[in-house]
C-alpha cells in the first residue's frame, strides 16, 4: 500500500488508493485474529438483527460457541461504529464544542434528486484487518454519488467524499447524517454551512432515521463484500468501485419501479446527463 520512499508523494499515493490523507499518518494498533473474526461475525449479525445490542449479540455469539463477554462485544461494536437501531432516550453526553443539528426529514416529502443526500460510515472486513467506508447517497434516487475508504475514523475521508459529490453533482438542499463525531465536527459542519447546505441529524439510535442507509449497507455487503473477502485495501477499493458502478447503472430497484439509480437520477437532472 503506502510506500514512504516512493517517488510519489504520500498525498498522491493516498489518492490513488482511495484513502484519506489523514489516514496516511495513522499507525494502527494491532488486533488479534480472534477479535478480527468476532468483528466480522458481529458485522454479519448486525445486518441480520439491526435491533440487537451488545447483550443480545453476546448471546447469539455464544450460541455459535464463541465465549465472549458483553463488555468485549460492546468494545468491538464501538470500534466498528455499530449501534443497535431503536429509539432511545437522549442521555448521551455530547462534546461541548460539537453541536447536534435537528432532524429535518420527519415531515418532509422527498420527491427529487439533490433535494436530500444521506451520508453514513460502515465497517468493511478484510482478510487481515478492516477499513471504513463512507458514502454519499441521493435519497430520492438511491444513487451513490461519492464514496471513500479510510483506515481511520477521522473527518478527512468524509469531507473528501462530500466535496467530490458537490463538485460533480451540485449542491443539495439537505445532507442527513447520524450524530457521529465525524459529522458533528467543526470542519464538517462549517464546510456544509459555507456551501449553503442545511444539515440534518438522526435521533441517536433511531432506526427510522437510519434504515435507508442501513439497507444500502446490507445490499453492498451481501452482494459484494462478503462474496469476495478482500485481501487488501486496494482489492477492496477495486471491488467496491466495480460494485458501485453496477449498483448505479445496472441494478434495478423495486422502489424505483424497476429502474436503476442512474436512470432516475439523470432523468430528473437532464443538464447533468448532457454534461
Amino acid at each position: 500500500m503506502i510506500n514512504r520512499t516512493h517517488r510519489l508523494s504520500l498525498t498522491q499515493q493516498a489518492k490513488a488508493l482511495g484513502l484519506s490523507r489523514g489516514s496516511v499518518y495513522y499507525r494502527p494498533k494491532p488486533i488479534s485474529q480472534e477479535d478480527q473474526r468476532l468483528m466480522n461475525r458481529i458485522d454479519q449479525l448486525h445486518l441480520e438483527y439491526p435491533f440487537a445490542g451488545a447483550r443480545m449479540l453476546r448471546a447469539l455469539l455464544r450460541q455459535e460457541g464463541n465465549l465472549v463477554g458483553r463488555k468485549h462485544v460492546r468494545t468491538l461494536m464501538t470500534r466498528m461504529r455499530l449501534e443497535a437501531l431503536y429509539r432511545k432516550p437522549r442521555t448521551t453526553q455530547r462534546h461541548p464544542c460539537h453541536q447536534v443539528y435537528p432532524y429535518l426529514l420527519r415531515d418532509l416529502t422527498v420527491t427529487h434528486a439533490n433535494q436530500v443526500w444521506a451520508m453514513d460510515i460502515t465497517y468493511i472486513p478484510l482478510a487481515n484487518g478492516f477499513v471504513y467506508l463512507v458514502a454519499v447517497v441521493d435519497w430520492a434516487t438511491r444513487r451513490v454519488l461519492a464514496w471513500r475508504l479510510s483506515i481511520t475514523m477521522d473527518v478527512h475521508f468524509c469531507l473528501e467524499a462530500i466535496e467530490e459529490a458537490v463538485v460533480q453533482y451540485g449542491i443539495p438542499d439537505i445532507v442527513n447524517t447520524d450524530q457521529g463525531s465525524q459529522f458533528t465536527s467543526h470542519r464538517f459542519t462549517e464546510w456544509l454551512q459555507a456551501q449553503g447546505i442545511r444539515l440534518s441529524m438522526d435521533g441517536r439510535g433511531a432506526w427510522r432515521d437510519n434504515i435507508f442507509v442501513e439497507r444500502l449497507w446490507r445490499t453492498v455487503k451481501y452482494e459484494e463484500v462478503y462474496l469476495h473477502a478482500y485481501e487488501s485495501v486496494s482489492a477492496a477499493r477495486t471491488g467496491l468501485a466495480r460494485y458501485v458502478q453496477f449498483y448505479n447503472s445496472r441494478r434495478p430497484h423495486s422502489s424505483l419501479g424497476g429502474q436503476t439509480p442512474d436512470q432516475v437520477y439523470f432523468q430528473q437532472l437532464p443538464q447533468l446527463h448532457a454534461a
